[in-house]
């Protein structure tokens, strides 16, 4: 078996080219102190930004279950419920978006028409005040069809860096 991506380097978005476009993104914008991401050892810092998956391990074809994304919600919850300063998310992709709605008890407390709706560019502020972003996933799917260019991927990145200068 060949281990790829986040498997083989114990980070999450980290070896695979979703990982590439992350931590240019999170660099150009002042969330990390180098653009790359090689290994848990590779000196990455991140400020002001956590970055975690809804799926814990890279499924067939790249496209987690719904028993797969619900036997992760738990980790998810968790890691959501440690971060006490959290004032904008940005969630990748759809899958990104429902698993963070529904990781943080907000799918079951809306009903279905007040839910936050997936868009790219999409802002949402939610009850508490933390604002919830959208963008498509950075996957070759998307970058190498020009679903997502690298200008409307920065653009979400300088818009949370704005957000958090606002909220602060």
């Amino acid at each position: 078996m060949r281990w790829h991506g986040a498997n083989r380097t114990g980070r999450v978005f980290t070896g695979d080219s979703s990982g590439n476009w992350l931590y240019e993104a999170l660099h150009r914008f002042g969330f990390a102190n180098q653009p790359d991401s090689s290994g848990r050892d590779d000196g990455l810092v991140l400020t002001d930004c956590w970055v975690t998956a809804a799926a814990r391990c890279a499924p067939p074809a790249n496209k987690p279950t719904s028993e797969e994304l619900a036997a992760c919600r738990p980790w998810l919850a968790g890691e959501i419920g440690l971060l006490r300063r959290v004032r904008v998310v940005l969630a990748l992709g759809r899958i990104g978006h429902e698993a963070w709605l529904r990781a943080s008890g907000t799918w079951e407390r809306l009903p279905p028409a007040r839910r936050p709706v997936f868009a790219h560019g999409a802002e949402t502020r939610m009850e508490d005040g933390t604002i919830l972003m959208c963008s498509y996933h950075p996957s070759r799917q998307n970058t190498n069809t020009g679903r997502l260019t690298r200008p409307m991927w920065h653009s979400v990145f300088r818009r949370a860096r704005e957000l958090i200068g606002e909220l602060a």
